[in-house]
């Protein structure tokens, strides 16, 4: 079994949702800051606020990796030499990067700035690995499409301080380690440089040249069929054959998602780890972690190329599962009158029951009761978005609790 503990990497596509990747449990975040990450459309982050993130998570003794992962064309360059040297300066943990370019550009500029290698470098095998590693490559991300035996295999031939990260969570791309030309093709906007419009999550049919506007599904199905259209990752049962690969650092996808997912997903698999390094040999999988993950927006969840199952990967839908939403984000909590303040994020009834999620503890129900706005003034719901509003709770809520409804 592998020793160390394989640590939890979250997302963090802005500020608040690393703050709640960090406080429900990450080891560390991942995000992009102003330039030269695949996540375009992405609030990615200021100068001011990454060097606030940065400050928030080793306060707290966790880590911040930025993306630099583009394919860069040559207008791309310009200004890269100050943007990493900006980056080692901010004292940035490392830097996960996919273009022998960047790579090179770093080591002249910033010898000292970390190196990971991304998923976008698709390697898939050791001697692969060995070559980045004598490129100065202190972790690589392995591609998607590797089975668990064969990333068990690459650590076991990979010196021991090279380190393995892979994806065990989260919405997947179709493509070749995630490069696709789709996008450029139908869009113009390019998939490998941040800007992807998804063409793969599209509805398709089939239609014979001299039959036009007489359109065929490929499956036998009227609705159509969606042939490139990937389920969503989801690792949490197999902890320990993931532990026992040897992955030292467990990914989970999802810049462009809610800090609500960030909270779900981060809880559940922060509690599902711990308890496997706790006991390993009475570990049993807890159905109340897989009920949390459910809980934010996601697609139907498969294993990937893990157990050399690709088939499994493609399903008739795009469309998401949402059992539930996010009502609000406590902000304080009166102890002598039992009274709530919140920040609205969905539309919520006074006398609704609702669900409170917050790290380390068990989620746990209040029902809403004496709603009343900012002014005092009695309401039955709180239909504005970001409007403050209190209520009283028969239990103690504390600041940044998530307060959730099931849809």
């Amino acid at each position: 079994m592998n020793s160390i503990k394989p640590e939890i990497l979250a997302p963090a596509g802005n500020l608040q949702k690393l703050k709640t990747a960090i406080n429900f449990g990450a080891d560390a975040v991942y995000l992009g800051g102003s330039k030269l990450n695949l996540r375009a459309f992405a609030d990615n982050f200021t100068d001011e606020e990454l060097k606030e993130g940065i400050e928030y998570a080793h306060k707290r003794g966790r880590k911040v990796y930025v993306t630099v992962n583009v394919f860069p064309h040559n207008g791309d360059l310009y200004g890269l030499e100050d943007y990493l040297k900006k980056l080692y300066d901010f004292k940035v943990d490392a830097i996960i990067v996919s273009d022998p370019g960047i790579i090179m550009t770093c080591k002249e500029c910033a010898p000292n700035l970390e190196i990971h290698l991304s998923t976008q470098a698709n390697t898939v095998n050791w001697k692969s690995i060995m070559f980045w590693y004598k490129q100065g490559i202190k972790r690589v991300v392995t591609a998607r499409e590797l089975s668990l035996d064969e990333i068990k295999e690459i650590k076991e031939k990979i010196p021991k301080d090279c380190e393995i990260e892979a994806f065990v969570h989260g919405s997947m791309c179709m493509s070749y380690s995630g490069r696709c030309l789709l996008s450029n093709y139908m869009t113009g906007r390019d998939s490998n440089r941040g800007a992807c419009a998804q063409p793969c999550r599209y509805k398709y049919y089939l239609m014979e040249e001299k039959r036009k506007e007489e359109y065929y599904p490929i499956l036998e199905d009227d609705r159509g069929t969606y042939i490139m259209n990937s389920k969503d990752l989801c690792m949490i049962k197999y902890i320990p054959d993931l532990v026992k690969s040897g992955i030292d650092s467990f990914k989970i996808e999802g810049r462009m998602k809610s800090a609500f997912y960030v909270a779900t997903v981060v809880k559940a698999y922060r509690a599902a780890v711990d308890a496997y390094f706790d006991d390993p040999t009475n570990y049993k999988f807890n159905e109340a972690w897989m009920d949390c993950l459910e809980m934010a927006s996601h697609r139907k969840f498969y294993t990937g190329f893990y157990f050399n199952e690709p088939n499994k990967q493609i399903y008739e839908s795009s469309s998401y599962i949402r059992n539930c939403d996010i009502i609000g984000i406590v902000k304080s909590f009166d102890k002598t009158n039992n009274v709530v303040e919140v920040e609205q994020k969905n539309k919520v009834y006074d006398g609704d029951e609702i669900k409170v999620l917050r790290p380390d503890v068990e989620i746990f129900n209040v029902n809403i009761e004496n709603m009343v706005d900012k002014d005092g003034e009695k309401i039955e719901s709180a239909p504005r978005a970001q409007m403050i509003f209190r209520f009283n709770s028969s239990k103690e809520l504390k600041e940044n609790d998530i307060l959730i409804k099931n849809k």
